[in-house]
């Protein structure tokens, strides 16, 4: 009997530890590396912040978001796509400018001119065009969560205030790995020179190029009124942004945390591109203060200047999808 009672006791304890070994690998936290390549205080990192906010949030803590801000898990948004292909980062924010060498469809969101404002911009890629240029990602292992944003871009330089497309003439400007955006500056008769993002200071400081182009946001985080005398609001071209998933662990996930990810990416979105909108005035007063000398161009010389690039991409992208998303209203 008391044989029997020692083995009843033996079992009784492997159960209790089972059960409890069971109870911690249930309440582990499941994590997530998010990576982007620009500062704590711009607005992908906000964006990014609220989206993990949410994710701990609606899962009640079960999975957390762990973010890598300013390029620490690699030199430039296309390395941090390739990582998310091959699944060494789990989720990225990025431009939509390397995003053309993985889905080509999706550059034509980069075309000059083609947004008139920023209701303009919800509605096309909040809607059904949106959702199309979305799942297109799935051909490159990748799962478009939601349009985020980077915003209307601008030019600085050293050289001169621009007013007119002539005074962009034979600067050596860096773009994104865009081929959009670099055809649309060679229309100007600029010198694009695509460049990892973070190189493009050093790259200005030393005069390896004259300037750069990018939304008010970016040039004020990122400190480009330290290497760049004049910014013409030229507004050239309205860069989206992605928050994007390895297609692979998107799959892989229960269907529950697949709506999660999906309801909080959207959520998050509307929050980023609201502060970055509200924050645009500040920003630009900001760089004024800094020294920056402001230009406002006219755009509609732009425009007019840089129209070959449609002609160019129209047979790749298709006449219907551009003239669907100039007659969004």
């Amino acid at each position: 009997m008391k044989k029997f009672k020692g083995i009843w006791v033996c079992i009784m304890a492997v159960g209790i530890f089972i059960f409890i070994q069971s109870g911690v690998a249930q309440s582990q936290t499941t994590t997530f590396k998010l990576a982007h390549m620009i500062s704590t205080s711009a607005h992908y990192h906000i964006g990014a912040l609220e989206f993990a906010r949410l994710i701990h949030e609606k899962t009640k803590g079960a999975v957390k978001i762990e973010i890598f801000p300013a390029g620490q898990l690699g030199k430039g948004e296309r390395e941090l796509v390739e990582g998310l292909q091959i699944g060494t980062i789990d989720l990225v924010v990025t431009s939509t400018g390397p995003l053309g060498g993985f889905v080509p469809q999706m550059l034509v969101v980069d075309l000059p001119f083609l947004f008139r404002d920023n209701t303009h911009v919800d509605l096309v890629l909040d809607g059904p065009i949106g959702e199309g240029l979305l799942k297109d990602l799935a051909k490159a292992s990748i799962h478009g969560i939601a349009f985020w944003e980077n915003g209307f871009r601008n030019l600085t330089n050293n050289k001169r205030p621009v007013m007119k497309p002539e005074d962009v003439r034979g600067l050596k400007l860096r773009t994104m790995e865009n081929e959009v955006h670099m055809e649309a500056f060679r229309n100007l008769g600029a010198d694009p020179t695509p460049m990892a993002w973070g190189e493009v200071y050093t790259a200005l400081q030393q005069g390896v190029i004259d300037g750069q182009e990018n939304p008010v946001g970016i040039i004020r985080t990122h400190k480009i009124y330290e290497v760049n005398k004049h910014l013409a609001l030229t507004g050239h071209v309205y860069s989206p942004a992605l928050l994007l998933i390895n297609e692979k662990k998107f799959k892989g996930l229960s269907p529950d945390l697949q709506k999660i990810l999906m309801e909080a990416g959207r959520e998050a979105a509307k929050f980023e591109r609201k502060f970055n909108r509200d924050s645009e005035a500040k920003w630009l007063e900001e760089l004024k203060g800094f020294g920056m000398q402001v230009t406002y161009p006219d755009k509609k010389l732009f425009q007019k200047a840089t129209e070959p690039t449609y002609k160019k991409y129209e047979s790749r992208f298709g006449k219907d999808l551009i003239d669907r998303i100039v007659g969004t209203k």
